[in-house]
């Protein structure tokens, strides 16, 4: 079949390849492309479009996509957020940009627009560290799994790890005998962020306790750092997801009784803030998050503000 005949939803996997190998992205970058993408193909299911090609695509369908992501309810009952939204539209436009290197006659990309977020909508959400306290709190240390949960909680607020990046842990990055003897009680670990970045994350002495506390109960071989206690014979090496964390997270803020629905990337929101509001700069802060812009660190400015107020009534001269 010629490309430009295939139906766009047939392209779909060739477009998820050419991120792999030619734009050289992560396997979690590649499989959150194909999630978003998974939005774009439901709306073609719900029009019956299935069929739509490249070339038929218009500025109209995407008008109307984008009214249909808008007024998308989650199984709460809660609309669509404007900056999942883009995520979206996002990884829409990078198939249009795929579809222009392959010379396949599609809309150009840039006719794919983004919703403008205003600061509401940029607002994060992230826990005091009393919060934190309370949430680290939760889990039964009587067992393997509550051991584990500390011990994941501890890593999350104590290196700011991505929910990915604290997922992909093996038992050889550590030196077991130490840690287990808490002959540590500083570690630096060099690891593969997002994009395939590298940098250094730093774990605290009692990340470093609770994570020691783990370990010895552990009787196992498997590679992960992080395992799930369920008897699967499919899961040849039992290692935690990223959605098992997530529902972990989330079971321990409602134990908790925590205002906020937090997540594996609150308590990474929650590091940051910590980290400015006790005089970090956000140069520092946007190195240990892995930020590679800058401008993405700067939505913790509602850190940063109170505290140039602060500065301002006790320095400047006109009082």
């Amino acid at each position: 079949m010629n490309k430009s005949n295939k139906p766009i939803i047939q392209h779909i996997p060739d477009f998820l390849d050419y991120c792999e190998v030619e734009k050289g992205l992560s396997p979690v970058s590649v499989r959150n492309y194909h999630n978003f993408l998974k939005i774009f193909i439901q709306w073609l299911n719900y029009t019956t479009q299935t069929n739509l090609k490249p070339h038929e695509l218009t500025s109209e369908h995407i008008w109307n996509y984008r009214l249909y992501l808008s007024r998308k309810k989650d199984s709460k009952g809660n609309v669509t957020k404007k900056t999942t939204q883009n995520y979206y539209l996002i990884a829409l436009r990078n198939l249009l940009a795929y579809f222009a290197v392959r010379d396949i006659v599609a809309l150009p990309s840039d006719k794919i627009k983004l919703p403008k977020l205003t600061d509401k909508d940029k607002a994060i959400k992230f826990l005091r560290f009393d919060q934190v306290e309370k949430l680290l709190a939760m889990p039964d240390l009587t067992t393997h799994e509550g051991k584990r949960d500390r011990a994941i909680l501890e890593l999350l607020f104590s290196t700011g790890m991505r929910v990915s990046e604290l997922t992909s842990l093996n038992m050889r990055m550590f030196n077991l005998k130490e840690l287990l003897n808490k002959k540590i009680t500083e570690l630096e670990l060099n690891i593969y962020g997002k994009g395939g970045s590298t940098r250094v994350v730093y774990f605290s002495s009692r990340a470093l306790e609770w994570l020691s506390k783990y370990l010895g109960g552990r009787k196992d071989l498997f590679p992960p750092l992080f395992i799930n206690y369920k008897k699967d014979k499919n899961d040849n090496d039992h290692r935690l997801t990223p959605r098992s964390v997530e529902r972990l997270v989330r079971k321990y803020t409602a134990m908790a009784g925590l205002p906020v629905e937090a997540t594996p990337h609150t308590l990474r929101h929650s590091f940051a803030t910590d980290l400015l509001a006790h005089g970090a700069d956000m140069r520092s802060v946007q190195e240990l998050l892995g930020h590679k812009n800058i401008m993405t660190t700067q939505i913790y400015t509602h850190v940063t503000n109170p505290q140039l107020r602060n500065i301002h009534k006790k320095f400047h001269s006109g009082k």
